[in-house]
């Protein structure tokens, strides 16, 4: 082997490192946050229509919510 090559494996082997400022950060974290807020507004609201729907069924909470009547233990 050459120096060359050599060179160009030690290159290679080497992490490249981009340097990532600490605004840019800040950026890319709002942009993630609000992608993860939209999807789960988006999720419940999905939920919410398939609720009203009759199409899914409820969990206790949900039961609670919609349909407190349920849970009503004074007529006993």
């Amino acid at each position: 082997m050459g120096a060359k090559e050599e060179q160009k494996r030690a290159e290679n082997e080497q992490p490249r490192v981009n340097p990532l400022t600490e605004s840019q950060f800040l950026a890319w974290k709002r942009q993630k946050d609000a992608d993860t807020s939209a999807k789960k507004a988006e999720a419940a609201r999905k939920r919410a229509e398939d609720i009203a729907a009759g199409t899914v069924q409820m969990n206790g909470r949900e039961l609670f919510l919609h349909e407190p009547w349920v849970f009503d233990n004074s007529q006993y």
